[in-house]
């Protein structure tokens, strides 16, 4: 079971309609759910996807080093990816994660689902909760 905020699921079927024909690949990261501000009903550890990163950040330093700057460590476990063909599972070529959501249009909730690395699907919550804010150490 893969739990992720309502709101990140909106951005990125937003993202993905707009960019159809086009496919989208993007970064996702978690939160662990005793963070939340909220009770979300989940043991304190399991993480809840709840951000993304944009496509091609830190992608200079990644081509030249091979190190990613990109992905704040200890994040960066899953995929989006929209597939505009309507194939609504795993293919060969995709960038694959740990935890892959595929979304297909009409980029809907019904046109979402998860699965893990193999292909096989992952039940997939939507929770209405808000992650906690977060600031950049000045």
């Amino acid at each position: 079971m893969i739990h992720v905020t309502r709101d990140l699921l909106t951005v990125l079927l937003e993202r993905a309609a707009e960019r159809d024909p086009d496919g989208v690949a993007l970064r996702l990261s978690s939160t662990p759910a005793g963070e939340f501000e909220t009770d979300t009903g989940l043991d304190p550890a399991t993480p809840v996807l709840t951000h993304f990163t944009p496509a091609g950040v830190g992608g200079s330093v990644t081509a030249v080093f091979g190190v990613d700057l990109g992905t704040p460590p200890g994040r960066g476990g899953a995929r989006f990816l929209s597939h505009p063909s309507g194939f609504l599972g795993v293919s060969r070529t995709d960038d694959l994660a740990a935890v892959v959501l595929v979304a297909i249009p009409p980029y809907d909730d019904d046109s979402v689902a998860a699965f893990d690395r193999a292909g096989d699907g992952i039940e997939l919550v939507v929770l209405d909760a808000v992650p906690p804010e977060e600031s950049i150490p000045e």
